[in-house]
């Protein structure tokens, strides 16, 4: 039987008196995406610190590609690529300098390493700029970057960590076509993310972290599953809606309101909720309708459903400092 590519059992890690992980047991199968999700704090940072060798477990067993990490750390890092959701390459460096550079500490040749620098250029669109200087480049092109000096040395795994924080739509859309195509090249992919729609739309499994434990596994469909039947309606307005939410709730019985802003209203119900009777009844009631749109129930949901969480609390936390995720 074949090793997963990677093992985590019972692992635990304390700061002082913080419990970062607690009792942390999952198995990653080799070639899959498997996405990592939870809130500022829930110990996502620390486990991945721990599965890459940069932090040793308090107790626990963690096994990358088969091989030991806590025993033969060394080893398991040769089979691992690591993008950090921080840019660790050199402004004052060219892009193939840095992949170049990055090439020759994982011991690769002058002339391979060359050739796999303009190669990963070519293939992250990034070759017209490749004589830049990175501290020139924008955002989206130093995360693409970022991503190429992870994968210099033909890793089979992959930790990559919020990949597509604070760029433009563009280069997200080209990220995450980037890691698709790493991953049908056979590349397993560790992913972390606060953009759970991102989850959904790569991963096959995600795992849920909160305060240090996985409290649910599951792959993408069946943790869908349970909401496909839900009927969602968003209404958007141009006044705060708290006035008439109690009306709403008393006209409507059988529906659930929920406030998602001042402006914002979420309808779910088991049937398709009618969104004319809904719209004259705020309108009758001097709130103008500024959108009312129909959608498809998704993994937020399941997310704010296991976790009791907001999906807002994962869009935050980059705004948040200090701390250990």
């Amino acid at each position: 039987m074949t090793a997963p590519a990677i093992a985590a059992s019972d692992l635990r890690k304390r700061f002082g008196d913080v419990q970062a992980v607690d009792g942390v047991t999952f198995s990653v199968d080799r070639g899959e995406i498997f996405g990592f999700l939870g809130p500022n704090g829930a110990g996502k940072s620390t486990t991945i610190n721990m599965l890459n060798g940069l932090a040793r477990p308090d107790s626990g067993g963690i096994s990358v590609g088969g091989v030991d990490c806590v025993k033969s750390p060394r080893a398991a890092q040769g089979l691992i690529g690591v993008v950090p959701d921080e840019s660790n390459l050199y402004p004052e460096l060219t892009g193939f300098e840095n992949l170049c550079f990055c090439a020759a500490l994982y011991g690769l040749g002058k002339t391979e390493r060359r050739a796999r620098a303009e190669e990963l250029l070519n293939a992250f669109g990034l070759a017209e700029a490749e004589r830049r200087k990175f501290g020139g480049y924008s955002k989206g092109m130093k995360r693409k970057l970022v991503i190429a000096a992870g994968v210099i040395h033909r890793p089979p795994i992959l930790f990559l960590d919020e990949p597509t924080t604070g760029i433009d739509l563009a280069s997200v859309r080209q990220i995450r076509q980037l890691v698709a195509g790493l991953n049908r090249s056979g590349t397993t992919i560790f992913l972390t993310t606060h953009y759970i729609e991102e989850a959904e739309r790569l991963c096959g499994r995600v795992a849920f972290i909160v305060s240090g434990r996985i409290i649910r596994i599951d792959s993408v469909e069946n943790l869908l599953q349970p909401v496909r039947s839900r009927h969602v309606l968003r209404i958007a307005a141009n006044v705060p809606l708290d006035n008439v939410a109690g009306e709403l709730a008393g006209s409507f019985p059988g529906f659930d309101f929920q406030a998602e802003g001042a402006n914002l209203l979420r309808i779910e119900a088991d049937a398709p909720v009618p969104v004319g009777p809904l719209v004259r009844f705020l309108e009758d009631r001097g709130v103008e309708v500024a959108e009312a749109r129909r959608m498809r129930p998704s993994l937020e949901d399941v997310f704010a459903e296991v976790t009791g969480m907001g999906a807002d609390v994962l869009r935050q936390e980059k705004g948040k400092s200090g701390g250990r995720a």
